[in-house]
């Protein structure tokens, strides 16, 4: 696919995709929601990628839907999830959040496994008070990220969140100042990136999956994948790294 709205790379073990419509605020379309399910597919099936980053040019990350979408998904009523696509991911996916992160922007946002956020950063559900919902996922992730008062202040009285006050409540998990942002967010990705892959992505399967169940059933599915872990190549490899105290050399096997 030709992209318009946002760029995809693909650099080593870290998947890079940027929204790329700055002089709008990187308002969401139809088109850069095709781009991003497009781009999610690509990344799947790459091999070797162990970590995307979802970042933005501009001024903003993202100011909400433009006209036209907004007006199609209130309207659809085969619409779920706009931002599966990317929840879906095997690998952890990580928001670098900046200016305005604001409905579907915020949505994307929490669609991300991690956020991390500039301390320009400012956080808003402005749907209700222009007599709309938010449209993809709002009311289900940010209840369980942020917790119900922090949703239901944002989503009902319309309140807006700094980057500090995000941080305070779990919305993001780390606060840079702008002239060390762009290297804080690619200290954490190299970081995260030299995990082994696959106990990244088991990892992350238990946490997502883990939520929602009881938690004697968690935490049998956390040692079901704990056990399947113990066969792969990846993990011998990190223990022998470990006996021979050098870096491990994984290969996603």
């Amino acid at each position: 696919m030709d992209y318009k709205t946002l760029r995809l790379n693909l650099d080593g073990s870290i998947a890079r995709i940027t929204l790329a419509r700055p002089n709008d605020a990187n308002r969401l379309d139809l088109r850069c929601l095709r781009e991003l399910t497009d781009a999610c597919e690509i990344v799947a099936r790459a091999e070797g990628i162990s970590l995307v980053i979802v970042a933005a040019e501009g001024p903003d990350f993202c100011a909400g839907w433009d006209n036209a979408a907004r007006a199609h998904l209130q309207s659809a009523t085969d619409r779920l999830d706009p931002f599966g696509c990317l929840a879906s991911l095997p690998m952890p996916v990580l928001a670098a959040l900046h200016g305005t992160v604001a409905s579907a922007g915020l949505e994307l946002a929490l669609a991300c496994d991690l956020r991390i956020a500039r301390d320009d950063a400012r956080f808003s559900f402005p749907d209700v008070a222009e007599g709309s919902m938010p449209l993809a996922g709002a009311t289900a992730r940010l209840p369980r990220i942020a917790g119900r008062t922090i949703a239901a202040s944002m989503l009902l009285l319309g309140d807006k969140l700094d980057a500090e006050a995000a941080y305070r409540c779990g919305l993001v998990s780390r606060v840079s100042a702008a002239g060390d942002f762009e290297a804080q967010v690619e200290v954490i990705a190299t970081r995260i990136a030299a995990n082994g892959p696959i106990a990244l992505r088991y990892a992350k399967e238990a946490v997502l999956n883990g939520i929602e169940l009881p938690l004697d059933q968690a935490l049998r599915y956390e040692l079901d994948l704990s056990i399947i872990l113990q066969t792969t190549r990846d993990r011998a490899e990190g223990v022998q790294a470990f006996r021979e105290k050098r870096p491990p050399r994984f290969e996603g096997r």
